[in-house]
């Protein structure tokens, strides 16, 4: 059963001037393609009926919905988990950053990443790591979990007239001692060492595979975009939570706080240059761009914003056709189906998922002439690296459009670009 979407655009023009309608068509399919509406098909409608007193048919264009989840969608329930329950109590004990660790501070706010909307990268893969080690815990050691059966999820709210973005999940949490260790010294991985200390126990498990965090800076980077930050915790063995704020100039101050939940939530007070971030529409778009295809849900206001799923990563032989077509459509932004598909992976000398599709059409001589950018884009455990990569295939496979993963590949600090390494020439 097709399910049609809310009205977006209604043209109406006399059926004579097909050209202009079929191009005002276009553009209000580029429309929805922007907006995050994949999986469409559009088919002309004739009313016979005058418009403006003039006799004559009359064309509409009529978007409709192919995906069999689109009717569930549409009746999918607000669900948001966001509240504003917490109250810090007693005094702030006030900790100051030691003199490198405010210069570096001050290079990971103004330096180290090319673009502001990276911070919403780095706090979603923080998220997703605290739930990936809490659900780690509750496999391997339940004893003394608070709530061991709560959802795992992330969400995310904007207040435009309060200028705050905030985003919270339902994770493993920080005490205060792990308040200061985390966020009280820069370049200190939290994530790194939890998979160290499963290493040296000699464990191993999914979680630890789906860790995304290396370096230990990608929190800073909210000092990009926000006058100040709290940060809001309550570790999953423990029922006393804390507030940590600082507006990254040289200090922060820790407090006790009542009425926090289990897991970390991070309130941004955005700067007045970067109000953009408290736009829906802006982080939509760039949870759609970067994060994608965490495993866990994400809610944006009450609504799930991850719904593609990253088919590079299912078994070659298990992905229908109907699945490729609508992953293909989702990269490229085009409407047309792949004519080839290359869906493979390797383990040596590098851990590599890869999927690449070859358009149906022969791309034009304009188009192979002129300089135009790789249409891959590198992945690290489902989160974007770069968007157009060189290098991956020869410029004159430039047209390929895909997707490549790989755990291996070795990164620089902002996690941007790549480092120069023999495993990859």
């Amino acid at each position: 059963m097709v399910a049609p979407l809310p009205e977006i655009s209604r043209l109406e023009y006399p059926a004579k001037n097909q050209a202009r309608m079929a191009n005002l068509g276009r553009i209000a399919l580029q429309r929805v393609f922007l907006s995050g509406r994949r999986h469409l098909t559009c088919a002309p409608i004739v009313f016979l009926r005058p418009i403006r007193k003039k006799t004559g048919a009359a064309s509409f264009v009529r978007c409709t919905s192919t995906s069999p989840n689109a009717s569930k969608a549409s009746d999918e329930e607000h669900h948001s988990i966001i509240k504003d329950t917490e109250q810090p109590k007693g005094e702030p004990t006030k900790h100051e950053f030691q003199a490198e660790t405010r210069m570096l501070l001050d290079i990971v706010a103004r330096s180290l990443y090319s673009d502001k909307e990276v911070f919403v990268r780095e706090l979603i893969s923080n998220a997703s790591d605290a739930l990936e080690k809490f659900r780690y815990l509750t496999v391997s050691d339940r004893e003394g979990l608070r709530d061991p059966n709560r959802v795992l999820e992330i969400h995310i709210s904007t207040d435009k007239q309060a200028r705050t973005l905030t985003i919270q999940d339902t994770g493993i949490g920080m005490s205060k001692e792990e308040l200061i260790a985390n966020l009280g010294v820069i370049a200190r991985s939290g994530s790194k060492a939890f998979i160290e200390q499963l290493k040296s126990k000699e464990l191993t498990s999914d979680s630890s595979n789906n860790i995304i965090g290396q370096f230990g800076v990608g929190f800073y980077s909210v000092f990009m975009v926000a006058d100040r930050v709290d940060v809001y915790t309550r570790s999953s063995m423990e029922d006393q939570g804390y507030k940590w704020s600082s507006d990254g100039t040289g200090s922060y101050q820790i407090q006790d706080a009542e009425g926090v939940q289990c897991g970390t939530k991070i309130v941004l007070h955005l700067k007045t240059d970067c109000r953009e971030f408290c736009d829906e529409t802006t982080v939509e778009n760039v949870i759609n761009k970067y994060s994608n295809f965490i495993g866990s849900p994400i809610y944006l206001n009450g609504k799930k914003a991850n719904i593609v799923q990253p088919v590079w990563l299912s078994e070659p032989k298990s992905v229908t056709v109907q699945q490729h077509n609508e992953f293909y459509r989702f990269i490229s932004g085009s409407y047309d189906v792949p004519r080839y598909i290359l869906h493979y992976k390797t383990d040596v000398p590098l851990s590599i998922h890869a999927l690449l599709y070859f358009p149906e059409g022969k791309p034009g001589l304009f188009e192979m002439s002129r300089e135009v950018e790789s249409g891959v884009a590198l992945y690290t455990r489902k989160v974007l690296i770069k968007n157009k990569t060189d290098n991956i295939l020869p410029k004159w496979l430039r047209f390929v459009k895909g997707v490549v993963d790989s755990e291996d590949i070795p990164l620089n600090l902002s996690r941007e670009l790549l480092q120069n390494s023999a495993l990859i020439r």
